[in-house]
């Protein structure tokens, strides 16, 4: 291990130390549940030691609360997607039901996609989402989103582009 990495790895743990317990109450409060707490706490840890950057010890609390503050935003989009795939399925005759593996499967390949239309900045999001779910014309989302058809041209392909992209990820990983 270099001397940067065992520097960094002090500095996380001095950073847990003085304000894991508090991050732990500050997430129950948020989630109302200390195990989903205790999770997200760990979480947040991981996410700063994964970019490597530590905040300076006056910043330290409002680091944390920004990390785990998006950590909590996924939390909740994930526990969205799963609850409405699983009321969906639920619907389904007892012999078309989808196995538990197949539900895994789906839930997080949504999860997955929901994460590439989030970064989309939102008109290319709502117009990918207005042609492709919704059947809009390039000219009706133009006059909704009240922009121009090349804008909605732009906003599409960039949404396409970036589907594609993650399919190119998926394919090269090997799933």
């Amino acid at each position: 291990m270099s001397a940067i990495e065992h520097a960094l790895q002090d500095q996380i743990a001095l950073l847990y130390a003085e304000h894991h317990g508090w991050l732990r109450g500050w997430l129950r409060k948020k989630l109302g549940d200390a195990g989903d707490a205790a999770d997200l706490a760990h979480d947040t840890y991981l996410r700063i030691l994964s970019t490597g950057r530590v905040p300076q010890a006056d910043e330290s609390r409002r680091h944390l609360t920004q990390v785990a503050k998006g950590l909590v935003i996924d939390l909740w989009r994930r526990r969205e997607i799963e609850n409405s795939y699983l009321e969906a399925i639920a619907r389904l005759p007892e012999a078309q039901a989808p196995s538990e593996e197949m539900r895994a499967i789906v839930i997080e390949t949504l999860i997955e996609i929901d994460a590439i239309l989030h970064r989309l900045a939102p008109r290319a999001r709502a117009a990918l989402l207005m042609c492709r779910l919704d059947g809009m014309s390039y000219r009706e989302i133009a006059a909704q989103l009240q922009v121009s058809v090349s804008s909605v041209e732009k906003y599409i392909a960039a949404g396409l582009l970036a589907c594609w992209q993650a399919s190119q990820d998926f394919s090269a990983s090997g799933v």
